[in-house]
């Protein structure tokens, strides 16, 4: 199979078919990296307006564009419709004080295909042809509260009529370094209309700062060969050579050079070596500006400025060719480009039917836009943290308070590399727990991507000497929930059956991994008691009070979420050790070290016979607890916290355990000699086979009669299970909020099943509430291991009160079920829940097959909230269509 072909031929570094791909960002501006002012306000250090005329120093964004791995040479696609005030060169959208529940893109894309090599891609744009409403979308979003609808493109009434161009941009590879492009331009219009479509390469600036790393070069150029070519020489990158057609009937495309330089005169009044700068382009076609393009027809950055006339409902295609010129033998023809197109096309279908051989349908095209938009959110990700808090020599030196600001504790990262984005958009930074998410169905199509992603955070340029793992570039300090082990693990045993699976991936992970588990056993466990905190955990505005800062009570927090966090990463680790000890001896000794400290973390979660514990007896679920000195209060918040002990839960096969004499003993000598543990502990609990042997054992944190009255609740449809998936939140607490007064000021937690109402404690995104994959994904697997233990002997109701009962693989498959609901369309009205009640999406023919993958989802509706386009762990829905088809 070709793309197979293709994957191994760059595993093995025969050809380099990911050299190309979808790395450009689409925002670039209003990052953490190009801030340098002295009180760290991103988004208004360089913002959406400053964009087009300033050349950023870490990376570079477009518009349905691609790139290198390293981000030296970059493609895009640059629109104006005759109306706008400015060409359309990058997305827009709000940024965090602009909008009602914080930053959010205002554009209407979509990611429709890619295969991994990205040998073929293809995206898809909406572009108004009326006059794009910058002024009202800020003006309305920033005069709505948190209580109203976010107001979105197609509310301002840009779609109207279907009076928009649909931009299709497909690419497909002929070799490694041999891209094809078309550009297909559709009028959805009732009218005949005008569009200039500007397909533009540019060299990222690497030259003018005064660096000295890796990375900074002598300035590279382009250069015009003819009417429909240019030649491109880049001190790294081997000469490539641009080509493109006339399109029959329309007027010739006309060649445009600029350099990729900060426009110092407009911006700042100051003078620069060169007139021609980043925003030439706007200035020529949307100003009229003649002289801001360079008549010597060379430069750092070139488009093909064509415009183009089309009829209602017709298509007009534009063809290009980026290839390495000492292998561009044959020119540029649109027949052959189309023959490339249509042969990958079948080959990427080929690839997906063979790697998801039962998936039909609808279930199909959901999983295919959901594979498509992880490929497509890989970006160039570049931040060096010392030379960032210093400043480059030829600059304008930062304020000294930088080097006492933000991440001034890592100054050994440096980050260069392709990473897996949460959203290219509204989160266009690495998040480290949102990755761990992303490998789950990413080593589904690209195994060995996931792998080297999993071993990237792990290497001494990301992972602090004290084995933290950076969050992301806001803080690289916070505290994500630490499920990198478990995504290690996942990816090594999905990817190859029994027998044939990479141990050296596995055992470079674990011992890099023992630094990280060690950081937080002596950070977040203040007392030394087996029992954690960690500040939010990624879960925001979850608790009733901000957990990352000092509790307005005194005291400390004892995180029943935090905890068990640990107790999942230390049964994890265990799992790892001894499937590592099959095979060497030597890890023995690490199986029981986790072993035994598993132990001692359930022991005082459960400890509740002394009123120790995170377990409330009373209501038969986990909750933090605010400990003081001599008193204890537990917080009687039913959420996605007092769930996560689920997650800690390991079969261990007594086959297995059996070879390994040193963990038999020594979990031997615990069954013998600490039975005060196992009215406590869910704790080598036997089933014993025919021949007396003893053939599974479960560890977990809930005992048998603690899962039941957890999964009680958990598949209460008036408490946690949704129409759509789980709950963050209780829906108890609609009609009995969580209510806490502290030295007169009231402390509450509502049930809000959709965008937060409070600006509390992480702003636009909400734990109180609302559908989240990832931690949906996690109790899946987790009942598929207690089932795997339990069997047939264990059935519950599902929905609690039904009278239904089901094994647990069953209700694990019952809420996969659910979640892909959330992107099913309805056999009569044609909506999707994650569109909400948008007509558009059910009934036009050009907008119905689409689908977008939110951040996170309204409880109630399925309506998608926050991040439009978060694929990452979203993604995770992949995973649930394969449970629904196997």
């Amino acid at each position: 199979m070709a793309e197979k072909l293709r994957l191994l031929e760059d595993k093995e570094r025969k050809k380099n078919w990911k050299r190309w791909g979808p790395y450009l960002s689409e925002r670039q501006w209003g990052t953490v990296r190009e801030d340098y002012s002295p009180d760290g306000n991103c988004w208004e250090y360089l913002s959406h307006e400053e964009s087009r005329s300033r050349a950023y120093r870490w990376g570079e964004d477009g518009l349905l564009g691609i790139c290198d791995r390293q981000c030296r040479l970059c493609f895009s696609v640059a629109l104006w419709n005759g109306k706008d005030p400015i060409l359309k060169e990058r997305l827009f959208g709000l940024t965090g004080p602009e909008g009602n529940h914080g930053e959010d893109v205002k554009e209407n894309y979509y990611y429709l295909d890619s295969s991994p090599t990205h040998s073929y891609m293809k995206m898809l744009y909406k572009y108004p042809q009326s006059e794009y409403p910058y002024a009202d979308l800020v003006h309305t979003n920033r005069n709505r509260g948190l209580h109203v609808a976010e107001y979105e493109l197609e509310d301002t009434g840009a779609f109207n009529d279907s009076k928009y161009w649909d931009v299709m941009v497909e690419y497909a590879k002929n070799d490694p370094q041999d891209i094809l492009c078309k550009v297909t331009v559709s009028n959805r219009g009732p009218e005949t209309a005008e569009i200039h479509v500007l397909p533009t390469l540019w060299y990222r600036n690497t030259w003018i700062w005064g660096c000295t790393h890796e990375g900074c070069t002598v300035k590279p150029s382009i250069t015009k060969v003819n009417e429909k070519k240019v030649t491109c020489k880049h001190q790294t990158l081997d000469k490539m050579e641009w080509s493109f057609e006339d399109v029959p009937n329309q007027p010739e495309p006309k060649l445009l050079f600029t350099e990729n330089e900060t426009n110092t005169k407009m911006l700042f009044n100051i003078d620069h070596y060169t007139k021609y700068t980043k925003d030439a382009f706007h200035r020529y076609i949307v100003k009229g500006e003649t002289d801001a393009v360079a008549a010597s027809n060379k430069g750092t950055k070139v488009a093909a400025h064509y415009k183009l006339t089309v009829p209602a409902g017709e298509s007009v295609v534009l063809h290009s060719r980026l290839v390495e010129s000492a292998t561009a033998t044959n020119p540029l023809q649109g027949k052959t480009n189309d023959d490339v197109i249509k042969k990958r096309i079948l080959e990427t279908d080929d690839y997906y039917k063979s790697k998801f051989p039962q998936v039909k349908g609808e279930c199909m095209n959901i999983l295919r836009q959901a594979c498509a938009g992880l490929l497509w959110s890989k970006q160039f990700y570049h931040y060096i943290v010392n030379d960032w808090l210093k400043g480059d020599a030829d600059q304008v030196p930062p304020p000294e308070s930088r080097l006492q600001g933000r991440n001034k504790d890592w100054i050994h990262l440096f980050n260069r590399d392709v990473i897996s984005m949460p959203d290219k958009w509204e989160y266009p930074w690495y998040a480290s727990w949102d990755l761990a998410f992303h490998m789950i169905p990413f080593c589904k199509i690209d195994p060995e991507f996931a792998k080297s992603q999993l071993l990237l955070f792990l290497r001494e340029w990301y992972m602090a000497p004290s084995g933290q793992i950076p969050a992301y570039e806001f803080a690289f300090n916070d505290v994500n929930p630490p499920v990198h082990a478990w995504s290690v693990y996942r990816v090594y045993k999905l990817t190859a059956p029994k027998g044939q699976r990479d141990q050296l991936f596995l055992a470079r992970c674990f011992q890099k991994l023992i630094l990280n588990f060690t950081w937080w056993v002596n950070r977040k466990d203040p007392e030394g008691k087996n029992v954690f905190s960690g500040g939010f955990l990624g879960l925001d505005n979850i608790g009733v009070f901000d957990r990352s800062k000092p509790l307005p009570t005194g005291g400390h927090l004892e995180q029943a979420d935090g905890t068990a966090w640990m107790a999942f990463f230390c049964v994890v680790m265990l799992d790892m050790a001894l499937e590592l000890a099959m095979h060497d001896a030597s890890y023995e000794d690490m199986a029981s070290k986790f072993f035994e400290h598993f132990i001692m973390i359930v022991d005082a979660m459960n400890a509740a016979g002394n009123g120790e514990g995170l377990w409330d007896e009373e209501e038969g679920f986990y909750y933090d607890v605010l400990r003081f000195r001599d008193s204890s209060q537990p917080l009687r918040v039913r959420s996605m916290v007092g769930l996560i002990p689920l997650y800690a839960c390991l079969v261990l096969d007594g086959e297995n355990t059996h070879q390994l004499p040193g963990f038999k003993k020594r979990t031997e000598w615990f069954l013998t000699n600490r039975k005060d543990l196992q009215s406590r502990i869910t704790f080598m609990t036997e089933e014993v086979s025919s021949d007396g042997k003893p053939s599974r054992i479960l560890l977990a944190i809930p005992t048998l009669a603690q899962l039941k009255c957890l999964l009680k609740y958990l598949l209460d449809e008036n408490e946690f299970l949704s129409p759509y998936g789980i709950r963050s939140l209780s829906k108890v607490h609609q009609n009995k909020p969580f209510v806490m007064f502290v030295d007169g000021s009231e402390h509450r937690v509502d049930y809000v099943p959709g965008e937060s109402n409070t600006y509390l404690f992480g702003g636009n995104s909400n734990w109180r509430g609302p559908i989240w994959l990832c931690v949906n994904y996690l109790i899946i697997e987790a009942l598929e291991r207690y089932d795997y233990f339990y069997g047939e002997k264990l059935k519950v109701e599902c929905p609690t009160g039904s009278g239904n009962f089901m094994r647990l693989k069953d209700v694990a498959k019952e809420i996969s079920r659910r979640l892909v609901s959330l992107f099913e369309p309805d056999p009569v009205t044609g909506r999707r829940p994650c569109h909400g009640d948008n007509d558009t999406y059910a009934k036009d023919k050009f907008w119905k097959d689409l689908v977008l993958f939110y951040e996170y989802f309204h409880a109630e509706s399925g309506r998608g909230c926050g991040a439009s386009h978060q694929t990452g762990w979203t993604a995770v829905v992949v995973n649930c269509i394969e449970r629904m088809f196997a």
